[in-house]
């Protein structure tokens, strides 16, 4: 659409900067009071200590004995300024006195004393020098008419710029801005900090930028529903609930699913982060949630999103310093405005949060958050939609298929691969591609998940066979147990605090039996089990696979219940609630044996393969020292098949090792790997 010509234009006036825009009254003389004052005071105590210093009355009488005084000088008749002669000056008796008064001289005094009167001390020094028979020296009065300023100064001038600078620290705290006290700063820190998407605003958001979250987003659209079209459910006696809890683990996309409802439900919405609601002033969290759900109701229908919730819901009563404290208080009132507004109002709150365990159960029960949306990490077809929507961001190649990286990424979440293909990017960029290949990808994936590529590690000979052997262990026990997990590549090559790694493909699978954990664990102590038998010797390279041990055998026998002496018992949540163990002296030692048992059992079961498989070890070791990097395909020319054909479509990566001659084809993993520190 052409827009209407003007035939007759009059330049419009150009809008005058205002140094006030919002018409408030400027303070900026508390910052000049404070600057004055400041100076005055500094001027003061410097000249005050290069003007002189004190003396008693007995030093000044052996000043006045030898005739080094040259005038004196009384102030209000309460101080005698007293100064030397320049001859006495060369003596070196006032040396100590005046080491730090460089801009001393005979002009200047140079000692002063406190005296009761001009006229008393003029007696004091006719009977001085009546008795020593000594020359009259010059005694001059003087009035100072600031004396009585100076000293009202020296009280009360530290007090006012301790207030002023009191004032400057609670505007700033208070956030407030635009010159004035009336609306911002002190008086301002009971507002809400809440950020407020209108509801004409252009978003970038919506719910086409979500992938991968089908259930999740046919959740919230219906919220969304509710709002555009009220009267579509409050006809059938139906009502508005009042909140959404959404709970995922980190990175499944519970804010981006929040801003995707703001993009879509076109009517105002609030974000605001949990910890923005606590300060450190008694009351401020109340009320900033008191003035979020004025504006909301101002505003209604609208939307409050509070990130972030366990900042302030955690459960009451079970904190270390007392149950009445800031904390609590916020979340008291923001169980009672949830609960205050009627369900026709046209307010939901949705939340968002990755600890749910620890959410207060008043603020879960139903009439508060009313649904609970649970955001799981994607499923296979839900990385490739992932995928298609991140790698539509960068000028990727031919190459590439979204539905193969999906396969190589078990376990990933949507920050994991929205990292991967901007890595990717910066990698092809970094080698002056003009577009993203698949290698590039590949690449990305391995420096997520095991670290940059260390290529100038100086590592000694001796230490590099001890690695290449702990790596063989990794990669000969998994491929010779049944539930082990499929294995796709070893290397030696150090990334980030790794000096080696063997990497595998877990099946993407819900349920895992105990003979899985049992060979996880196994395969875990190959590395130190084969460190055993070829050197006779133990290193502290297995310390990855040690942390992983233990949190696993414990996982076995005090969440799963997979121990037969402390039997069919899981202590998950009671442990995840409480300060104290949730058993008693002798079942946490009996735990702690079944969990060393464990360990033990499978670090000798790695022992026995590899030792039957000597052999093998040694040829996998050499062959890994020769090379730095093999793949499967390089271990089953080594090896034979795999006994137990665990990989079902082996996903094939082209990527270029240099240690290789020939060009094989690298299957990429980046969820299980098996680290020497």
């Amino acid at each position: 659409m052409e827009e209407n010509k003007n035939t007759n234009p009059t330049p419009a006036p150009k809008p005058q900067a205002k140094l006030n825009p919002d018409n408030k009254p400027s303070y900026i003389w508390i910052y000049i009071v404070m600057a004055v004052l400041t100076g005055i005071l500094v001027f003061n105590n410097v000249f005050s200590e290069a003007e002189s210093r004190e003396v008693y009355r007995t030093e000044f009488d052996k000043m006045y004995i030898r005739g080094d005084i040259s005038q004196i000088k009384t102030i209000n008749g309460k101080k005698a300024l007293i100064y030397i002669l320049p001859d006495s000056f060369k003596k070196g008796i006032y040396d100590t006195f005046r080491k730090k008064k460089t801009i001393l001289d005979e002009k200047n005094p140079v000692f002063f004393l406190q005296i009761a009167s001009h006229s008393s001390f003029e007696q004091h020094i006719k009977e001085l020098r009546k008795k020593n028979n000594l020359n009259e020296v010059e005694l001059i009065p003087q009035t100072e008419t600031g004396s009585l300023f100076s000293s009202l100064l020296s009280m009360f001038g530290p007090i006012l710029l301790l207030i002023a600078f009191y004032i400057f620290m609670m505007r700033k705290m208070g956030g407030g801005g635009g010159g004035g006290f009336p609306g911002g700063g002190i008086f301002n820190i009971g507002k809400s900090k809440a950020t407020m998407v209108d509801k004409d605003a252009e978003s970038d958001i919506n719910f086409s930028s979500v992938a991968g979250l089908d259930e999740e987003k046919q959740e919230v659209m219906e919220i969304v529903d509710f709002l555009k079209f009220p009267d579509k459910y409050t006809a059938l006696g139906g009502k508005i609930p009042k909140g959404a809890l959404l709970i995922g683990p980190p990175g499944t996309g519970k804010t981006l699913l929040a801003k995707a409802m703001a993009g879509e439900a076109k009517v105002p919405f609030f974000s605001i982060s949990g910890s923005d609601f606590v300060e450190m002033f008694v009351g401020v969290g109340a009320s900033r949630v008191r003035d979020l759900f004025k504006q909301a109701r101002e505003k209604a229908p609208c939307i409050i999103f509070i990130d972030e919730i366990d900042a302030i819901g955690r459960a009451r009563g079970k904190g270390l310093v007392g149950g009445n404290d800031e904390r609590e208080n916020t979340l008291n009132q923001l169980l009672v405005e949830m609960d205050g507004f009627s369900g026709d109002t046209g307010i939901i709150v949705i939340a968002a949060t990755n600890r749910p365990d620890v959410l207060d159960d008043a603020l879960l029960r139903a009439g508060r958050f009313d649904r609970q949306i649970h955001i799981n990490r994607p499923d296979l077809n839900g990385r490739e939609q992932i995928f298609n929507v991140h790698l539509s961001k960068i000028k990727k190649g031919a190459d590439i298929s979204a539905h193969e990286l999906s396969k190589q990424t078990p376990g990933f979440v949507g920050a994991d691969i929205a990292n991967v293909c901007n890595e990717a990017a910066l990698i092809a960029a970094r080698k002056n591609k003009t577009e993203v290949n698949m290698i590039d990808i590949s690449e990305a994936i391995d420096r997520v998940t095991t670290g940059l590529e260390k290529k100038n590690t100086i590592i000694t000979p001796e230490e590099k066979k001890v690695i290449a052997y702990h790596e063989a262990g990794h990669a000969l026990t998994s491929w010779y147990l049944e539930y082990a997990h499929p294995f796709v590549r070893v290397t030696i090559v150090p990334r980030s605090e790794s000096l080696g790694h063997a990497l595998y493909l877990p099946k993407e699978k819900y349920l895992t039996i105990k003979e899985e954990i049992l060979d996880d664990i196994c395969v875990s102590m190959g590395g130190r089990a084969a460190e055993l038998i070829v050197f006779n010797k133990i290193s502290t390279g297995a310390l990855g696979d040690l942390d992983g041990v233990t949190r696993k055998a414990y996982a076995m026998v005090v969440y799963y219940g997979m121990s037969e002496k402390v039997g069919n018992l899981s202590f998950y949540k009671m442990s995840q609630n409480s300060y104290d163990k949730p058993y008693s002296d002798e079942t946490a030692k009996l735990i702690d044996d079944e969990v060393r048992l464990i360990s033990d059992e499978q670090f000798k079961r790695a022992v026995d393969l590899l030792s039957e498989k000597r052999e093998q070890l040694d040829n996998l070791a050499n062959l890994l020292l020769e090379r730095e990097v093999l793949l499967k395909s390089d271990l089953e020319i080594l090896l034979g098949k795999c006994p137990w054909d665990k990989v079902e479509g082996a996903i094939d990566v082209p990527v270029k090792i240099e240690s290789i001659e020939d060009s094989a084809e690298e299957t990429i993993d980046n969820e299980k790997s098996e680290d020497i520190v």
